[in-house]
């Protein structure tokens, strides 16, 4: 979703040229890009933070709560922390700068496509400062409450897994997994998976 149509236009046909994806619908501004989330009913979506009218994060927040099976990849100029941190929280699964090529482009689009959660560089050493400012305390002692078993899902979870590939990873059912993220949820007091993400980087997991 991007208001610039040639950008738009070049990038749906990048990304059709990978056979894992099918570009199925496009948008030029964040009402578009919601009523193509219902019309279509995307695995992924690719959204820019600068549309008209409504904002991007707006739009990300706004399909999220109303399909949060979908998975949304920001792709923009904006490299300010505090658009960065605002597209985690909306859930966005991935922040990539628009300066990104083509390859890292679809390697970011398959990442996100098996649950996974990624970011440019730039973007990515960026939230490595923030997380990091905030100290290292041990996992234990910034997380009192967890069991063992729930730091474990926390850390598989801020390493970028989906709930999925955490239920391999510890062989158990993905219902299982999903009972642990909301007592985790519950006990850290969080609303998403991004808050989480960011608590428990700040604390030192997903470092795998």
């Amino acid at each position: 979703m991007d208001d610039h149509p040639l950008f738009r236009e070049g990038l749906a046909a990048a990304v059709n040229l990978d056979d894992a994806f099918t570009v199925v619908g496009q948008a030029a501004c964040a009402d578009g890009a919601m009523a193509e989330a219902v019309r279509t009913g995307p695995d992924l979506v690719m959204m820019d933070l600068a549309l008209p009218g409504r904002s991007g994060l707006e739009a990300t927040r706004r399909i999220l709560c109303d399909h949060p099976e979908i998975r949304v990849l920001v792709m923009t100029m904006s490299e300010d922390d505090d658009s960065l941190l605002a597209a985690l929280r909306a859930g966005a699964r991935g922040y990539l700068l628009k300066g990104a090529g083509r390859d890292e482009i679809l390697r970011a689009l398959h990442t996100v496509a098996r649950g996974g959660a990624v970011f440019s560089p730039r973007m990515a050493e960026r939230l490595g400062a923030l997380v990091g400012a905030s100290g290292s305390a041990s996992a234990k002692e910034a997380f009192p409450t967890l069991t063992a078993r729930e730091l474990e899902v926390l850390d598989l979870l801020a390493a970028g897994l989906g709930y999925r590939q955490i239920a391999q990873r510890l062989v158990v059912t993905d219902k299982t997994v999903r009972n642990h993220v909301g007592s985790i949820f519950a006990k850290l007091q969080v609303r998403d998976r991004a808050q989480a993400i960011v608590r428990a980087r700040r604390a030192g997991l997903g470092g795998e």
